[in-house]
């Protein structure tokens, strides 16, 4: 049995966990050593009872033949805390998980994170603004990350990927069980974008008690958690507290004060949460550098690019900053239907972008 065989066996035990998994290590030194081991031995280990300590004894082998298999039939690649591509964020979290399944790829990139969490049932607010900022970290080469579930999750990862950015989605099940069952669409346009990832093994269902796992890898992958709308019971806000325990940053988007939708992250920010209302503020709040992301192929400088002097009197009200269709009328003192036609003039000569809710900012600084 090789190391990575008897890892993802420990993995199938239930209850075991890294911390288990520690302190039969420092009895035992290798993992495959750990199911050469006696009962009596296994049982005198302090956090190792009768259950697990049989259950590591009655082990069969073909499991893991099994769940390999399972796994290789997927593209799906199973890390250890060895392997370079295990997430270096995730190996500093304390109880960091024994192995990681991958669908995709994790790159040094993902080392500049952001979790964006919130709520299953969320307004039109809570969905547009969890794409909008998505799709703006995204812009700044930041990779999103977010639990794939139906509304605010769903939500953050289309969000990164319609500005072909990069997000990870974590799952509270495994792979043979994608949840919900009308996202295995978008976990594939995840996995060519980034990574689906869980640390459950193949056939693992979508338990309630395996989402505070799930949580704490959401923001175990990120340098900080953006709430954009959760109710005082959100799971989103389990991910807020596993952010504080990992000494992750916390932010949170103010909602209106007579919505029980919003109560929960209004609730972090009276506890100290940062309040964010632009992209800018996470930038910000982790000293990261805003930067102009340039598509491949682009050309070096706007000065390249001959314009008329139409379009270039718009591009002169466009910013850094997002702008929306509305926002540039009033500023341009042009008809709608000449903004519209001008914006996708500029889109095309590839000197504006457009980010989620129909927003648009410049391509070059």
């Amino acid at each position: 049995m090789t190391e990575l065989e008897a890892l993802v066996g420990l993995n199938l035990i239930p209850n075991i966990g890294s911390a288990r998994l520690g302190k039969l290590l420092e009895v035992f030194g290798k993992p495959q050593d750990i199911f050469s081991a006696k009962y009596e031995h296994l049982v005198s280990i302090l956090g190792i009872g009768d259950q697990i300590a049989s259950n590591i004894i009655s082990f069969k082998r073909e499991n893991v033949e099994k769940e390999l298999s399972s796994s290789e039939k997927l593209n799906i690649k199973i890390l250890t805390l060895n392997d370079e591509e295990y997430p270096e964020n995730l190996k500093r979290i304390p109880g960091a998980p024994i192995v990681l399944y991958v669908l995709g790829s994790i790159t040094a990139r993902d080392n500049l994170a952001v979790g964006i969490v919130g709520s299953r049932q969320a307004s039109f607010y809570g969905l547009n603004q969890a794409e909008k900022f998505a799709g703006q970290l995204a812009a700044q080469e930041i990779t999103i990350v977010s639990g794939m579930a139906r509304g605010v999750d769903t939500c953050a990862h289309r969000g990164a990927l319609k500005i072909k950015g990069r997000t990870i989605a974590v799952m509270g099940s495994g792979f043979n069980h994608i949840y919900p069952a009308e996202n295995t669409d978008l976990a594939k346009d995840i996995a060519r974008s980034g990574a689906v990832v869980s640390e459950f093994p193949m056939e693992a269902k979508p338990l309630a008690q395996n989402f505070p796992r799930r949580n704490r890898l959401i923001s175990g992958l990120s340098l900080g958690v953006l709430i954009t709308e959760a109710a005082r019971n959100s799971g989103a806000l389990i991910t807020a507290d596993f952010a504080l325990e990992q000494g992750r940053e916390v932010f949170a988007l103010p909602g209106r004060i007579d919505s029980s939708g919003s109560a929960g992250a209004n609730a972090l920010i009276k506890q100290g949460a940062k309040l964010v209302t632009c992209c800018d503020d996470i930038l910000e709040e982790l000293n990261l550098a805003v930067v102009g992301k340039k598509e491949k192929n682009m050309p070096v400088t706007k000065q390249e690019i001959e314009y008329t002097k139409e379009e270039g009197m718009l591009y002169e009200c466009i910013s850094q900053q997002p702008m929306a269709i509305d926002d540039l009328v009033e500023k341009s003192s042009l008809p709608s239907s000449r903004v519209l036609s001008l914006v996708l003039k500029l889109q095309l000569k590839k000197l504006i972008r457009e980010l989620p809710g129909k927003q648009f900012m410049r391509s070059y600084s």
